[in-house]
């Protein structure tokens, strides 16, 4: 699979922004004393230490992790002749690649790499020029922890580490490295500035890029907020005229119903009511009462309980009804004679004219 490679000022600012507080180093491994050119090379033994033959060591606990990240990059990894990638690329001049690693998988803990040799490559392992791979690889400075492999180199010289990567001579780590023209340029650096100044002008752009955002953040709050309070949304307030006026009419429906339900209860009291003094379950006496008892809550339905389970108490009379008997003369009661005698009115005449 064949990616785009950005230009090396760009995979060094990227490193710098990404993977601040890092640093590179290196490893050896002997390549297979047959000559025979392998196709695939164990990139980072088994092991959640990893240790140098000068003694220090670095930690991988997440071999799966490192392929990961490494992978993140989309790109073919370079292994090439004594580390001319890390090491002379930076500076203009010609790094060749010897192999390409076109994948990477996690066997027993160690990771692996399938590598594609160019024909250089392939001879130069073939007739035994060169005896070691070193993979380089990135980790982490406070913790040691590696974070993925950039590249690898064959080389001979059986000895390791960032600054010299396998070079002879003592390890001078605390020697500045000097940046490329172009980054220097990128960043507005002088001709002398180190990768620590690089570093620290990069972070300060990053912290000057924040602190830019965060200004524009709020003052978009602000903006929004100013705008809030001069119209209010119409999804949140609305004018005090509008919600009285809606009070009102909800007021006055709610009065309405209330009117007509208490209208359609009275009448089935009066019916109710009616219907028992007819059935004879009351009596006239204790209407009143037995209405007052039906408007309250739920009085209703226990008065027509009541009425269905109470026997009669008050016969039908069939006063309006009854005639006197024809022929048989009924003597006047009290009330009938003292009327006839206001109007001067015999009891015949109150039988003749009285019906």
């Amino acid at each position: 699979m064949i990616y785009s490679t950005p230009t090396l000022a760009d995979q060094l600012r990227a490193l710098c922004r990404e993977e601040d507080g890092c640093q590179l180093a290196a490893l050896n491994f002997e390549l297979p004393a047959d000559g025979s050119v392998p196709d695939w090379l164990e990139l980072l033994p088994a092991g959640e230490t990893l240790e140098g033959r000068d003694g220090r060591a670095w930690r991988n606990p997440d071999p799966a992790a490192v392929v990961r990240r490494t992978r993140d990059l989309r790109r073919d990894i370079p292994l090439d002749w004594e580390h001319a990638t890390e090491l002379k690329a930076p500076k203009g001049d010609r790094a060749p690649a010897a192999a390409w690693i076109k994948e990477l998988e996690v066997r027993d803990g160690a990771v692996w790499g399938r590598v594609e040799w160019t024909e250089d490559g392939a001879e130069s392992v073939g007739k035994r020029h060169y005896r070691y791979i070193s993979p380089v690889f990135l980790f982490q400075k406070d913790t040691l922890e590696i974070q993925r492999i950039t590249s690898a180199g064959l080389t001979n010289q059986p000895n390791l580490y960032i600054t010299a990567l396998n070079q002879s001579g003592p390890v001078q780590e605390d020697s500045p490295v000097k940046l490329s023209a172009a980054i220097r340029n990128a960043l507005g650096l002088k001709d002398d500035a180190t990768e620590d100044d690089g570093v620290q002008a990069i972070n300060q752009m990053k912290q000057d890029k924040d602190a830019a955002e965060q200004a524009k953040a709020q003052a978009e709050q602000d903006k929004e907020a100013a705008i809030n309070r001069a119209t209010p949304s119409l999804d949140k307030f609305v004018p005090r005229a509008d919600y009285d006026s809606a009070m009102n009419r909800t007021r006055e429906l709610e009065q309405k119903l209330k009117e007509r339900d208490e209208a359609e209860l009275e009448g089935q009291i009066d019916a109710a009511i009616n219907q028992a003094l007819d059935d004879g379950k009351i009596t006239p006496a204790t209407a009143d009462y037995h209405k007052a008892q039906c408007r309250q809550e739920g009085g209703l339905e226990r008065f027509k309980a009541y009425v269905e389970a109470a026997p009669k108490v008050a016969d039908d009379s069939d006063l309006d009804t009854r005639k006197p008997e024809a022929g048989k003369d009924t003597a006047l009661n009290q009330e009938e004679a003292r009327v006839a005698a206001l109007f001067g009115n015999s009891a015949e005449d109150l039988k003749k004219y009285g019906g």
